[in-house]
């Protein structure tokens, strides 16, 4: 079994499961292609190499919502793979039929907990990249311990990822964000490179970042990175090399 660096309460949920309905085309989509894009079950760390049929590096991204900026991404660098995970049915079935419509091969997708994923099933320093694109922020005090992006998961993205990896995390919430930053800064197996509040213009303008700012939030991007050189080559991206 891989290591648990992190020690989070698996009885917190750092999300909460939303009612919504899946539409009939979807679910069929879901019905038809689910198997070609699912993360297969099982226990222990996943053959990565073997998931994808190649060699090119690994990102995970947890909380893909819709799927709308997975597809994009995805789309726009075939050279990286994808393990995108979600929760919610309706999200996972909107992404696996985009990717059946745009016939898509560089993704994988889980429904289910993400922070699991991560943990359980990849193996220490496999993966080139994480990201964390608007969490649920867990505004009111009492409910901060259900955030995401604490120390624990910081130190299992770290344990996780390549020399050069990077973890991309994204909130509308600035008190979030200032956690966040703080977290990454503490963290001995990161190195905090950029906090921005500018959207970087790899990352594609998401549902929920397009309510926030309709609502006059301030975006937040955090770019950290474990120390090292990449083994292999990886999809450039703009602070490569720093």
């Amino acid at each position: 079994m891989t290591p648990r660096p992190d020690t989070a309460d698996d009885t917190l949920r750092s999300y909460k499961l939303r009612r919504g309905r899946t539409g009939a085309t979807r679910l069929q989509a879901l019905a038809e292609h689910r198997a070609r894009f699912a993360v297969p079950d099982g226990d222990g760390p996943l053959d990565l190499s073997a998931l994808f049929g190649t060699t090119a590096p690994v990102v995970l991204e947890i909380g893909f919502g819709t799927g709308g900026t997975t597809l994009a991404m995805a789309a726009a660098d075939p050279g990286t793979c994808v393990l995108a995970a979600d929760v919610h049915t309706p999200g996972v079935a909107a992404l696996v039929a985009g990717l059946h419509e745009q016939d898509l091969g560089n993704v994988r997708v889980l429904e289910g907990d993400g922070r699991l994923l991560l943990r359980e099933r990849i193996a220490p320093g496999s993966l080139a990249g994480v990201r964390v694109y608007f969490p649920d922020p867990w505004p009111k005090a009492r409910h901060h311990k259900r955030r995401l992006l604490d120390a624990a998961f910081a130190a299992l993205v770290a344990d996780r990822l390549a020399p050069g990896g990077l973890l991309h995390c994204a909130t509308d919430w600035e008190p979030y964000a200032q956690q966040v930053a703080a977290v990454l800064d503490a963290e001995p197996g990161l190195v905090l490179q950029e906090v921005r509040h500018e959207r970087p213009p790899w990352r594609p303008l998401t549902r929920f970042e397009a309510r926030g700012l309709a609502r006059g939030h301030v975006v937040t991007d955090l770019l950290a990175r474990r120390p090292g050189t990449p083994a292999q080559p990886r999809s450039p991206d703009p602070l490569a090399g720093r």
